[in-house]
């Protein structure tokens, strides 16, 4: 069996390749993998970016390979194990205090769209996307926190509008509400994600974290607690070798070189 993705790593920038072209299903093996690997990569600090991306350019995935849901339940001992483990491994992605970038094309439906709402940057191809939740046209839900993270994303009304109706978006759509940041060639794709993922990796690393720490999941938090989670952030970068250099450069009239203690 080939591997469910392909990883590579180049200027601190994990990127991970579905590696099931065209279609790019999210197979059981794929979230096995991810859940046992995903640890170990957001603990090493030479990592300070990850891009999860599909193999080839006609779809970044399709989502779960329904085939293999039988299989699935059976193997984890219930429904509500099985897609605890999907849940599981979107939490590590949106929780784990390193950037995650997505990139949208073609297919990006179901897990093809629930893992890009977990990563914090969506950057998607201005043309032949097909973004979005069908399971209402399976006579289904989304079950891998997609209605969680949807209405967080793009508001209450777009998100109602996409799953209810099974609605699919493209990129133009998908930027006019607020899902991606960036509308561009999809042969421009890839190279995009890796080059936003180098800019994130050479901005300070512990800075990067505590503002994930900070700014996820802050619509469950009250103002004050959000306040007081920048205070923690604030203090817990006061003094580091980063925040010095930061000022040093500005005060030199020139741009910092930031994690220089680390590899």
């Amino acid at each position: 069996m080939s591997d469910p993705y392909l990883y590579s790593v180049t200027n601190n920038v994990a990127t991970f390749s579905i590696n099931d072209a065209p279609y790019n299903l999210m197979s059981l093996e794929y979230i096995d993998r991810l859940e046992e690997q995903l640890p170990d990569i957001l603990a090493d600090e030479g990592i300070r970016a990850m891009v999860f991306t599909g193999g080839g350019l006609d779809h970044f995935s399709a989502g779960m390979n329904l085939k293999q849901l039988p299989e699935g339940i059976k193997r984890a001992g219930s429904p509500e194990a099985f897609f605890g483990q999907r849940h599981r491994v979107l939490d590590m992605i949106e929780s784990g205090g390193t950037p995650a970038i997505a990139t949208l094309y073609g297919f990006c439906l179901g897990g093809g769209l629930e893992l890009p709402l977990a990563c914090h940057f969506r950057i998607a191809a201005d043309a032949g996307a097909q973004i979005g939740l069908p399971e209402m046209d399976l006579g289904s839900v989304p079950a891998w926190g997609g209605s969680a993270r949807l209405p967080r994303t793009v508001g209450r009304t777009y998100a109602l509008d996409m799953i209810l109706r099974g609605r699919k978006i493209d990129g133009a759509e998908a930027y006019r509400i607020g899902l991606v940041t960036e509308v561009l060639p999809v042969s421009e794709l890839k190279s995009r994600a890796q080059a936003l993922g180098e800019e994130l990796a050479s901005q300070p690393r512990l800075a990067v974290k505590a503002m994930l720490d900070a700014i996820v999941g802050f619509e469950t938090k009250t103002q004050s607690e959000s306040i007081e989670d920048e205070m923690k952030a604030a203090a817990l970068n006061r003094g580091t070798a980063d925040s010095m250099e930061g000022m040093r450069a500005f005060l030199e009239k020139r741009k910092p070189v930031f994690n220089q203690s680390e590899s």
